[in-house]
C-alpha cells in the first residue's frame, strides 16, 4: 500500500522561484519552524491557536502557506498546516516526530498491518510470476513483455484511475481493488496447482492485475493522508516504502523455498489469501477519525483539468518526467536480475530471490533514512538519480557474483531515495482536490513506462547479452538526470552550487537573481 492526499490546503506556489534554493528561503522557513514553537511552548487560553497552526493566519479551512515552506531545496513537513481540516473531519493529533511517528495513528497502523502482510504476497507472486514465464519460455523478453502488460493499462488508463480516485470514497474503492487483487491472485495459483498454466494465462491475469492497478494505485496514494494528516505526509510516504521493502526482503525468500520445494502455485494461493489482511485492515478502521478529502464532482473536462494543472507547475512536471525516465529504463530488475542469475552466474530461483533481497535491503535502508529527513530536496532527487544510473553501468560489468551482489545495496538504496523524493515533493505540491489526478499522472508516467522500455530492454538483453541491457538502463537514467538538472538551470532560473559547507561537499540550486545580487 502507498501514498496520500489530505485535507484543504492552499495551492502550491507558481512561480519558478518557489522552486529555487536558497539561504533566504532556509532562514524564512526556520523562521516559521520556531514561531511554531513558540507557541507550543507558551501557554495557551482559549482564544491562542492551536498547536498546528502557522503564525501566519489561517481562513476557515485552509492556511496560506509561506512562499519560503516550499523550495526547490526542500518542502517542509511544515508547509501543510496541521489546522486546514475541515468541519466535521477527524481532530488534529500531535504526534511528535521520529522516524515511526506516523504508526502511532490507529488507522494508518492497520493500514500499515494489513499491507505488510499482502506486500510480501505480492513479492512472492512476483518472483514466483517472472521464473514461471522464464521456465515456461526460456526467454528475457517475455518476461518483459509479462511486466509490460501488467502495467500497460495504467499508461492507456492511468488518469481515468485519479478521476474516480478523486470522486468517489478512497477507503470503499480500496475494498473494491484489494479484494480484485487477491481473486487473481488465487485464479493463477488454481492454474499452476492443476498443471494447465501457459505463458497466455500469466500474460492474461497480468493485464487483469494491471486495469485493477489503474485505480487502486491513486487512491492508495491519496488515502494515506486522510489517515494521518498533512503534517505526518512525508513520514507515511517513506514508511510505505519500507513496509513494501521489508516484505521485499521476506517474499522473495520465501518464494524461493516454495518454487524448490512444493512449487510454483502454492507461492500464489499464499499471494491470494494474503490480501484477507488489507481488507480487514479497511473493514476495522475509525471513519470519524480519517481527515475529510475534497471529493470532485462528477463534471466534464476533468482529465483535462488535471493535465493542465501539472503543466503549469514546474514543481509538479520535473520530478514526473525524472522518475517517468528512471521507472522506464532504470527499473527493469526482473530482466536483468533473472538474466545475471540464469545465464552469467549460472545460478537458479535461489540466486534470483537473493538478488532481490539484497535490492530490498538497500530499499529499506533507503526508505528508512528518507523517513527521517524533514524535507524533500528536489538537488537530493537529481543527485540521487544520477548516482542511480552511474551505480547500474558499473555493476553491469562486474566480473564476480559478489562484487555484484554488493553493489546491488546501494542501487537499492538510491532507487527508493529517488522514488521517495519524488513522490513526496508532488504530493505536498498539489492541491487536495487535485491530488488524485496528480498522482495518477505521476504512477501512469513511472510504471506506464514500462510496456515501453520492459520488452525493448528484454530484447538488448536477450539480443546483445544481460551486461549490455543493465547498462543501457543506466545510462539513460544517468542522463535524464543530467539533463533535468541542467533543464533547472536555465529553465527554472536555477544555478548549480557547489561549495563546502562545515567541511564536508555541498551541492544546491540557488536562484541566479540571488547570485547576481551577491556580486553586486
Amino acid at each position: 500500500m502507498s501514498t496520500g492526499s489530505g485535507a484543504d490546503s492552499a495551492p502550491a506556489p507558481k512561480s519558478a522561484h518557489d522552486l529555487t534554493t536558497s539561504d533566504r528561503a532556509n532562514k524564512a522557513s526556520e523562521k516559521t519552524t520556531s514561531e511554531r514553537a513558540t507557541q507550543d511552548s507558551c501557554p495557551r487560553d482559549s482564544g491562542t491557536p492551536a498547536s498546528g497552526t502557522p503564525a501566519s493566519g489561517t481562513a476557515n479551512s485552509g492556511t496560506a502557506i509561506p512562499d519560503s515552506d516550499i523550495s526547490d531545496s526542500g518542502i517542509s513537513d511544515g508547509a501543510i498546516p496541521d489546522g486546514e481540516i475541515a468541519d466535521g473531519a477527524a481532530v488534529e493529533r500531535t504526534t511528535g516526530g521520529g522516524t515511526f511517528s506516523s504508526l502511532r495513528i490507529r488507522n494508518y497502523r492497520l493500514f500499515a498491518t494489513g499491507a505488510v502482510v499482502s506486500n510480501i504476497g505480492t513479492w512472492m507472486s512476483r518472483i514466483t510470476q517472472d521464473w514461471l514465464v522464464l521456465s515456461l519460455t526460456g526467454s528475457s523478453a517475455a518476461v518483459g513483455i509479462t511486466t509490460a502488460l501488467q502495467f500497460l493499462p495504467m499508461l492507456l488508463f492511468g488518469l481515468y484511475g485519479g478521476v474516480i480516485a478523486d470522486r468517489y470514497p478512497k477507503r470503499q474503492i480500496l475494498l473494491l481493488t484489494q479484494g480484485a487483487m487477491g481473486l487473481c491472485g488465487l485464479a493463477l495459483a488454481f492454474l499452476t496447482l492443476s498443471g494447465h498454466v501457459q505463458v497466455w494465462h500469466v500474460y492474461l491475469i497480468a493485464f487483469l492485475l494491471g486495469m485493477v492497478t489503474v485505480v487502486d494505485n491513486p487512491s492508495r496514494q491519496s488515502f494515506v493522508s486522510e489517515m494521518v494528516g498533512p503534517s505526518q505526509l512525508r513520514n507515511a510516504v517513506s514508511l510505505n516504502s519500507a513496509n513494501f521493502q521489508s516484505a521485499r526482503l521476506i517474499g522473495p525468500a520465501v518464494a524461493g523455498v516454495l518454487i524448490t520445494t512444493v512449487g510454483s502455485g502454492w507461492a500464489f494461493m499464499l499471494n491470494g489469501l494474503s490480501f484477507i489482511a488489507p481488507l480487514t485492515g479497511l473493514l476495522l478502521m475509525r471513519q470519524h477519525e480519517l481527515h475529510k478529502s475534497v471529493r470532485v464532482p462528477r463534471g466534464k473536462g476533468q482529465l483535462r483539468e488535471g493535465l493542465n494543472y501539472v503543466r503549469g507547475r514546474p514543481e509538479l512536471i520535473w520530478p514526473i518526467v525524472l522518475v517517468g525516465f528512471i521507472g522506464t529504463f532504470g527499473f527493469n530488475f526482473p530482466i536483468w536480475l533473472t538474466a545475471f542469475a540464469h545465464e552469467v552466474y549460472d545460478g537458479g530461483a535461489g540466486l534470483y530471490s537473493f538478488f532481490n533481497i539484497l535490492m530490498a535491503a538497500g530499499s529499506l535502508a533507503g526508505a528508512l533514512l528518507a523517513a527521517r529527513r524533514g524535507t524533500s530536496r528536489l538537488r537530493l532527487l537529481v543527485l540521487a538519480a544520477m548516482a542511480f544510473g552511474v551505480l547500474e553501468i558499473v555493476v553491469s560489468f562486474s566480473p564476480w557474483v559478489w562484487l555484484f551482489s554488493l553493489l546491488l545495496l546501494p542501487i537499492g538504496m538510491l532507487g527508493l531515495t529517488t522514488n521517495i523524493s519524488a513522490n513526496t515533493s508532488v504530493q505536498m505540491a498539489s492541491d487536495p482536490e487535485m491530488r488524485g489526478r496528480v498522482m495518477s499522472l505521476y504512477m501512469m508516467v513511472f510504471v506506464g513506462g514500462t510496456p515501453i522500455g520492459g520488452p525493448l530492454l528484454g530484447w538488448v538483453t536477450d539480443t546483445y547479452g544481460a551486461r549490455v541491457g543493465f547498462a543501457t538502463g543506466g545510462l539513460v537514467s544517468l542522463l535524464a538526470a543530467a539533463t533535468i538538472g541542467l533543464i533547472l538551470t536555465r529553465v527554472v532560473g536555477v544555478r548549480l552550487k557547489v561549495g563546502l559547507r562545515g567541511g564536508r561537499p555541498h551541492v544546491a540550486f540557488v536562484p541566479k537573481k540571488e547570485e547576481l545580487a551577491t556580486a553586486a
